[in-house]
């Protein structure tokens, strides 16, 4: 798919998941080891628990689990028992997980303090928001494809919901490539819309958020998705500028 048609299409996959995975507010516990979450992007139960992770500013090392991998599936069979994403692994607590439902709510009542798992009206809507969602994008992020091995894990400066972050933590996973998932999300309204814009409109605004301020200290300007990489020490913005890295480096 052309670029700009794929950033509308991705565009409205965020637009049917309602935006969730957009805010990001600090957890009231930050686990000292990031939690392991063996994903698959286009997983609609997936994306519930990553939108959590972006509205409870947690990080994750996410081990891609496209259909057809190789690399990271069976480490779930061999855990877990059964070939069934998400599953969750926490070395801060030794718990391990399946089930996108039993994992919002543990991530909720470990590490989100006073703030409650949605209610069971919300998850009704949720759900088949998200299936919505994964229709939009027409199998984008399901199955792999042959990929070199990465031999240290990337890092990608994300939000659920950002669209261009979308297409590349897609590629991410059809190429079974591991990365830490630094979320990013808003951490105030004047936070939304493009970074020129943001930068025109509010010149001396302030940035918040950790996540955020690591990113602008590292690259000079908070904006997603940006991804390094400690293979070649390479780090870039921009998600076709990024689509084309991987795929030269990586895709074989």
């Amino acid at each position: 798919m052309h670029a700009a048609l794929d950033v509308v299409n991705s565009v409205l996959a965020s637009t049917a998941s309602l935006w969730r995975g957009s805010d990001s507010r600090p957890a009231a516990a930050v686990p000292s080891v990031p939690l392991g979450l063996y994903d698959m992007e286009g997983c609609p139960y997936c994306r519930l628990v990553r939108e959590v992770l972006t509205e409870l500013d947690l990080d994750a090392m996410i081990y891609p689990c496209p259909k057809g991998g190789e690399r990271f599936r069976p480490k779930v069979v061999k855990q877990g028992g059964k070939a069934l994403f998400p599953y969750l692994v926490d070395l801060n607590t030794g718990a391990a997980m399946y089930e996108s439902a039993d994992i919002v709510d543990y991530l909720y009542a470990t590490y989100g303090g006073k703030r409650q798992a949605p209610a069971k009206w919300r998850r009704n809507i949720d759900l088949p928001s998200s299936f919505l969602a994964t229709a939009v994008r027409l199998k984008a992020g399901v199955n792999a494809r042959p990929a070199k091995l990465a031999k240290k894990p990337l890092e990608l400066y994300s939000f659920e919901s950002s669209p261009y972050s979308r297409r590349v933590r897609e590629l991410l996973t059809e190429l079974e490539i591991p990365y830490l998932l630094r979320n990013t999300g808003k951490a105030m309204a004047k936070d939304y819309g493009p970074p020129q814009l943001r930068k025109f409109l509010f010149p001396n605004l302030p940035v918040k958020g950790r996540n955020r301020l690591s990113l602008l200290e590292r690259a000079g300007r908070v904006q997603v998705p940006y991804l390094v990489d400690p293979n070649t020490g390479t780090e870039m913005y921009e998600s076709s500028a990024i689509k084309a890295y991987l795929i030269k480096h990586y895709a074989a």
